[in-house]
């Protein structure tokens, strides 16, 4: 009998839920979604239950997203199973953020996608030293979801931005600066907190053995990310990029240069929709037409496989040049 794709435990006062595909980086798939929201319908009411532990199964991460291959198989096909999971998916992210018990997210080692829908709208969201957390969807013809125009719009400054263009992976330090995490727990430290979490409340536990996580890079490149990404199209992003004496300010321009141009130039209005929306619920809404007409796109298609199915890591963009995406591309989902 093959493994549950999510464990679902209960001990003394703190349900828990463990995503099981380790070998997939525990990626999601509309199952493993229907389980934990289930799981967490179950829990809103049960007296015993007053915390809530999201971890994922093996050392490479919590999650690393959808299940990409899927995805392909259904924009190629033409299939509409993606719009169901995305559906699905999107509310579960809703579920999360508006819970009405603590959720505390262990977003150890890859957080990619849609791990960062089912961790970071959690109420307590702790990083290790072996984090790396990305919303990298432009590399694959797609844009931030799953609340990431939300979550990015809402980053200090325009680091929300850059992490939105370049899909860049950050760690912990830099996971809080960028308001997607709360606080650092050294990974070896999870046996401890699950115990602590079941006898004291989320905050006191995760305090309790909280330090000061390892340096990150965003802080000292403030400068340059607020003033290019301040740009009001993604073309003078990457000029003003280009233009920076800043190396990494240039490396981020070459780094966006590789990405599908209708998915940057989709991805930028996404986020800056986002930041006047009046809460998650509306992004999530607007997110879902976005994905649903990204899904007919050939970037997407042509992405994952480039990424993903050969990887040949040469998508043949259509458009290829930014100059040639429309100013209204995808403009009517807005």
């Amino acid at each position: 009998m093959s493994e549950k794709p999510v464990i679902i435990d209960v001990d003394g006062q703190l349900g828990h839920v463990t995503l099981n595909r380790p070998a997939a980086i525990n990626a999601l798939t509309p199952e493993m979604v229907a389980i934990v929201a289930s799981a967490l319908q179950d829990w809103r009411t049960a007296d015993q239950i007053r915390t809530v532990l999201i971890t994922g199964a093996g050392p490479r991460g919590l999650c690393a997203g959808g299940d990409i291959r899927a995805i392909h198989a259904d924009a190629v096909s033409g299939g509409t199973g993606s719009l169901d999971f995305w559906a699905a998916e999107y509310r579960l992210n809703a579920t999360i953020a508006a819970y009405p018990k603590p959720i505390v997210a262990w977003m150890d080692g890859l957080v990619m996608g849609g791990g960062i829908g089912i961790s970071a709208h959690a109420s307590v969201r702790v990083v290790t030293e072996r984090s790396r957390l990305a919303m990298p969807e432009v590399g694959i013809g797609f844009h931030p979801d799953v609340g990431g125009s939300w979550l990015l719009s809402h980053a200090p400054g325009q680091l929300g931005t850059h992490l939105a263009l370049t899909g860049t992976p950050i760690g912990a330090a830099d996971g809080i600066a960028a308001g997607l995490a709360d606080h650092f727990v050294p990974a070896g430290r999870l046996p401890d907190l699950i115990e602590a979490l079941t006898r004291t409340g989320a905050v006191d536990a995760v305090r309790s053995l909280a330090g000061e996580p390892p340096p990150g890079d965003l802080a000292a490149a403030r400068e340059w990310i607020d003033s290019c990404y301040a740009a009001p199209t993604v073309g003078e992003i990457v000029s003003r990029l280009a233009a920076h004496p800043s190396p990494a300010a240039q490396a981020a321009a070459k780094e966006i240069a590789t990405k599908s141009p209708t998915s940057l130039v989709a991805t930028l209005r996404s986020i800056r929709v986002a930041a006047g929306l009046p809460d998650l619920a509306a992004a999530l809404e607007r997110e879902y037409r976005l994905s649903a007409a990204m899904l007919r796109l050939p970037d997407l298609a042509e992405g994952i496989r480039a990424q993903i199915i050969d990887k040949d890591r040469r998508p043949r963009w259509q458009p290829p040049t930014l100059a040639e995406v429309p100013a209204d591309v995808l403009a009517p989902d807005s």
